[in-house]
C-alpha cells in the first residue's frame, strides 16, 4: 500500500515528550504516533459496540449459554 505524509503541529514540550516516549519503546515517532492513533480509534469503536450491545441487552435482557449458542449456530 502506498504511504502518504501527515503533518501535525505540536508545542516543543509535547514533541519532546512524544519523542522520548517512543524511544523508550524502540519505535520511531512515526510508528508510535500511527500505532497510538489507530489504537485509540479501535478503542472508541469497541466502546461504541459495547454501548450498542448493552442497550440491546437492557431492552431485552435475555442471555444464552455457550451450549445454546453452539446448538443454534453450529
Amino acid at each position: 500500500m502506498p504511504s502518504s505524509t501527515m503533518t501535525i503541529r505540536l508545542d516543543t514540550g509535547d514533541k519532546d515528550l512524544i519523542t522520548a516516549y517512543s524511544r523508550v519503546f524502540g519505535k520511531s515517532v512515526s510508528d508510535f504516533m500511527r500505532e497510538s492513533a489507530l489504537s485509540r480509534i479501535e478503542d472508541e469503536l469497541d466502546l461504541k459496540a459495547w454501548d450498542e450491545a448493552k442497550a440491546e441487552y437492557d431492552a431485552n435482557p435475555i442471555s444464552y449459554t455457550a451450549a445454546e449458542i453452539a446448538e443454534k449456530y453450529l
